[in-house]
């Protein structure tokens, strides 16, 4: 009986380690949201202290903040097609979805780089105000995770190249995919309380 139960279950949960390091994982981004509740936090108690720099309303463009919510969202959807195929136990789908959630973060990161140094060009850098040093250390940390996340996926492609469909393999991609999926949520919350309340107000 248990052992059909165990047969039932998917790869990345189907050995005692794999489950633990999933349940490990949870926790870290349970660390993870404190982190970034602090650095919300920190940016809202900074908000409207521009000094003599620019205002967010000046620079924050709509087209560009909208095109990169809209990569990074379509990439959680390609990174759930992944899992989806890994599932099924398709490795080629697998790792042709995961390529392209990639290949998405890369580019999200490409505009995130675009409008940083726009910003800088125009006055609002690091050091120029309380307010752009709350919001490059808020954006800038999740540009960090995301670069991270890219890294991670590239090492993971590498893993299933060589060496296929396995327990250890699987759990690692369920893993990246539960790290992809939060920095998705947190950038939602940076749309909203960062962008687009920084363009109306």
């Amino acid at each position: 009986m248990s052992e059909n139960k165990t047969d039932a279950l998917p790869l990345e949960y189907s050995t005692h380690q794999g489950q633990m390091n999933i349940v490990g994982f949870w926790i870290f981004l349970a660390a993870e949201i404190a982190l970034f509740s602090t650095l919300f936090a920190t940016y809202a108690v900074l908000f409207g202290r521009t000094a003599d720099s620019p205002a967010p309303a000046e620079l924050f463009e709509a087209g560009t903040v909208l095109i990169m919510t809209f990569i990074l969202l379509t990439s959680s959807f390609t990174c759930g097609l992944a899992i989806h195929n890994m599932r099924e136990g398709s490795l080629k789908g697998l790792m042709v979805w995961l390529a392209l959630t990639l290949v998405l973060g890369l580019s999200f990161l490409g505009f995130e780089i675009y409008e940083f140094v726009h910003y800088v060009s125009e006055g609002a850098a690091l050091g120029s105000s309380a307010f752009w040093s709350g919001f490059f250390v808020l954006t800038g940390t999740h540009g960090v995770h995301v670069t991270l996340g890219i890294g991670w996926m590239i090492a993971i492609l590498i893993q299933l190249k060589q060496r296929g469909l396995t327990a250890v393999t699987t759990r690692k991609v369920f893993i990246v995919g539960l790290y992809w999926h939060f920095l998705d949520v947190i950038w939602i919350f940076i749309f909203t309380s960062v962008y687009m309340i920084g363009m109306v107000v």
